[in-house]
């Protein structure tokens, strides 16, 4: 089935999500540790047919790109690489890890589960990949 994938990459730990086959709904799906992102998607790529990812790009306030732009730079080089053939569309990630947190807090989740950075990354994919669902 067709997937999105949507990707919240950090110098340690990459945040995943998935879209529904229908492309309507996300969902987070995993935390990887960033040495092993394109393993993960190489591996995630056999089991179902990726259609498109959907990579958050760090954005200053004023709209340019910020410190961490340059190593998501590196990281969609190397996806490139990897899955030619799969477009890759940048969102906007301003705020994603205040809305993921505001997401936990109002689902409920208890305050010493919301440190966990590991849920903040996957939410923080979700939330990307969410927008660019919407938008479409």
């Amino acid at each position: 089935m067709d997937r999105t994938i949507g990707i919240d990459y950090g110098r340690a730990r990459v945040g995943v999500a998935v879209s529904d086959p229908l492309g309507i709904f996300a969902s987070p799906l995993e935390t990887v540790p960033a040495a092993n992102i394109i393993e993960y998607l190489q591996n995630y790529a056999r089991t179902e047919t990726i259609v498109r990812f959907v990579v958050g790009y760090p954005m200053n306030l004023n709209g340019a790109p910020s410190e961490a732009a340059a190593d998501v730079d590196v990281f969609l080089k190397q996806l490139g690489a990897k899955f030619p053939q799969i477009p890759v569309t940048l969102e906007d990630e301003r705020f994603t890890s205040v809305l993921a947190h505001r997401a936990m807090i109002d689902g409920g989740m208890k305050k010493s589960d919301r440190r966990d950075k590991n849920s903040v990354d996957r939410i923080s994919a979700a939330i990307i990949l969410q927008s660019f669902l919407d938008r479409k």
